[in-house]
């Protein structure tokens, strides 16, 4: 099962592990096709499709399956209570994680801060 989007799909967290340790920069937004994702998802490949940030690899996850919990169990993740869970990694490390809705402009600025 994967998500209804454009961006690269991660399916087990091996293929996670794999991305962050092969990517200097990758943004994961691990969620459902909800209200609350869908909006980051669209940012996301709108980002993507730019060209701006080709030094980025942008993926999703779905947030329900087993192997999301190399996201859902992440330390920076313990007090989120919304979906999706954004997590930026940086050489391998987690460098930002956010949780809920986020806009174009939100996720850009992030971008900018760790790209």
């Amino acid at each position: 099962m994967t998500l209804d989007t454009n961006l690269k799909h991660v399916e087990t967290g091996d293929a996670l592990t794999e991305l962050i340790n092969s990517k200097e920069n990758v943004m994961v937004c691990c969620g459902r096709m909800g209200p609350m994702c869908v909006p980051v998802y669209g940012a996301m490949e709108e980002l993507e499709k730019s060209g701006d940030y080709d030094g980025v690899q942008f993926a999703d996850m779905l947030f329900d399956i087993p192997e999301a919990a190399i996201i859902r169990d992440l330390p920076e993740c313990a007090s989120f209570r919304g979906l999706p869970f954004t997590i930026y990694y940086k050489n391998g490390k987690v460098a930002k994680a956010t949780t809920s809705i986020q806009s174009k402009d939100q996720i850009t600025a992030i971008l900018s801060e760790i790209v």
